[in-house]
């Protein structure tokens, strides 16, 4: 959760200059930008804002802006160094609905990416070191992709979600890996990384599932324990309670910024501290 002052420095400036970008990108042309991205051109630096006003000490920042949402995040204990789970050797990616660790974290992650994008978050993951796993669809992905990329330098990471999110569940090996590798393609096109991680759309999946996603380069496909949705979060479990190596899930919906919050409350109650699958599935 924390980071040492050069680093922060890094990802300041550079999320800077992708706040410029994004403001010019309506005028200078979606096409352009993504080849920029595609072709792994420097992002060109900005030079620094002047700081916007800070409130007073004794004002209280109002509730829904940016300020309160960062004022209610709960202070977490230091994350543990990860010990990498184990991956099957059976030539398939692994399928979890909870990582396999005992290790004292859990993990949020956000899907799709097409119906709403509210502005704040990638300011807010930033602001919080909130780590997040994004699963994204494709055309989601490329329609939109100064906003992810936004949240990718604040510290998300951009995973794989398919091309148009249909069930996978029955349908053929080449109809899986079509929209597997297809989406796998696009997404490292546009972020510089290949996902290593795949969420089948509705959580529905069969043995070809994990073999055309093993074959596009997933390690393994992920589930989930919990879902978070308009601020509220509602268990898969009889417990009632975030458990080390519970997945989050949530979407990209106008209430992002309540169960980004909702999901740090409920892992912070179970005693555990937020940290990327990645650092985990290696």
């Amino acid at each position: 959760m924390s980071a040492t002052p050069a680093r922060r420095i890094r990802v300041v400036v550079t999320l800077l200059a992708l706040l410029a970008l994004s403001a010019c990108a309506a005028s200078a042309g979606h096409t352009a930008h993504a080849r920029q991205i595609a072709a792994g051109q420097p992002i060109p630096s900005t030079p620094p804002p002047t700081p916007s006003a800070s409130p007073s000490p004794t004002a209280k920042p109002a509730p829904g802006s940016l300020e309160w949402y960062v004022s209610q995040v709960p202070t977490f204990p230091g994350a543990p160094p990860p010990q990498p789970v184990l991956l099957p050797a059976t030539g398939t990616a692994a399928f979890w609905h909870r990582l396999p660790t005992d290790q004292k974290v859990a993990f949020i992650t956000i899907d799709d990416g097409g119906l709403a994008r509210p502005p704040a978050v990638a300011e807010f993951v930033w602001r919080a070191h909130i780590p997040v796993t994004m699963f994204l669809n494709s055309p989601a992905a490329e329609e939109h992709d100064v906003y992810f990329r936004q949240i990718q330098v604040a510290g998300g990471v951009v995973e794989n979600h398919t091309i148009n999110h249909t069930s996978l569940a029955g349908r053929s090996y080449g109809y899986q890996k079509q929209q597997i590798c297809g989406a796998a393609d696009k997404l490292e096109a546009l972020f510089g990384k290949r996902p290593t991680l795949f969420r089948p759309p509705f959580g529905e999946h069969d043995s070809t599932t994990l073999q055309a996603a093993h074959d596009c380069g997933a390690k393994a496909v992920l589930h989930w324990t919990e879902t978070v949705h308009e601020g509220k979060v509602r268990y898969q479990t009889p417990e009632k309670v975030v458990r080390p190596g519970d997945v989050l899930l949530m979407h990209f919906r106008p209430a992002l910024m309540d169960d980004l919050l909702a999901a740090l409350k409920a892992i912070h109650r179970a005693g555990l501290t937020p940290a990327l699958l990645t650092d985990y599935i290696q």
